[in-house]
């Protein structure tokens, strides 16, 4: 590791100082914040439109959820803690060079993957500017910021550099077309890149998750798509995270 407190363990014990780092991003008190913590989802959902529009999502995330992502994605991040900890071992394992991380939300896995030594440097994308800030701030806080730049979108970068490796956690059922997203990433890896995805095409018995998008044909066609233009590539860690390569044409 290239930076003390981005360990696997410092993610465990106090989530990279998520709790101080929020707050003082928010600037309010830990009781405050322990408050809005324990309603985050609900919150973030209270804001949903209802009838969601596949052209309404990205207005959403970055227009209309304010602070209220930052909360949600902070309680999931420690309530759940364990299982982010094995995706950030996956993601020791595979990452190197030229990062990815599409949709990064609070920035646990750009700050882990900075401290790899394998690593390069570090894209971070998310439409939230709430969300893009705080990273800005975390970075800067835990001493990586030069290892970390920070983007609303993939167009201000992609004539940059192509990608060793794509983190992209929690987002692909967020995207109204998640198939052409798959497309884009192919686009813009190494031959021998390496992609890790998960998704969750469920809005939940109740209606839980609003901001998910389910519909059936869509599924399908993203799975017909990661199947034609990704290879799957073992790991151990028994998490809902895959590992994937570009499919080599013959």
């Amino acid at each position: 590791m290239k930076k003390l407190g981005l360990s696997i363990d410092d993610f465990l014990s106090h989530g990279f100082n998520l709790r101080a780092n929020l707050a003082s991003f928010l600037e309010i008190n830990q009781q405050e914040l322990d408050n809005r913590l324990k309603t985050g989802l609900q919150d973030l959902a209270s804001l949903h439109p209802g009838g969601f529009k596949n052209s309404d999502a990205s207005e959403f995330y970055e227009d209309k959820v304010g602070d209220a992502h930052l909360i949600d994605l902070a309680s999931w991040h420690l309530n759940s803690s364990t299982y982010i900890a094995d995706t950030l071992r996956l993601q020791e394992k595979f990452a190197t060079g030229h990062v990815l991380d599409f949709g990064g939300g609070i920035g646990t896995h750009a700050l882990a993957a900075s401290a790899l030594e394998n690593v390069e440097h570090v894209w971070f994308v998310d439409l939230n500017p709430q969300n893009r800030n705080f990273v800005k701030q975390r970075a800067k806080e835990l001493g990586v910021d030069e290892l970390i730049s920070v983007h609303r979108d993939l167009d201000s970068i992609v004539e940059m550099v192509s990608f060793d490796t794509v983190i992209c956690l929690d987002v692909l059922e967020h995207i109204a077309d998640p198939s052409r997203q798959l497309k884009i990433f192919l686009k813009h890896l190494k031959p021998n890149a390496i992609a890790l995805f998960n998704w969750y095409f469920y809005k939940g018995e109740n209606n839980q998750y609003p901001f998910h998008f389910d519909d059936p044909l869509m599924i399908e066609r993203f799975f017909l798509t990661l199947q034609k233009d990704f290879v799957e590539v073992f790991h151990p860690f028994l998490i809902t995270t895959r590992a994937y390569k570009p499919m080599k044409k013959i």
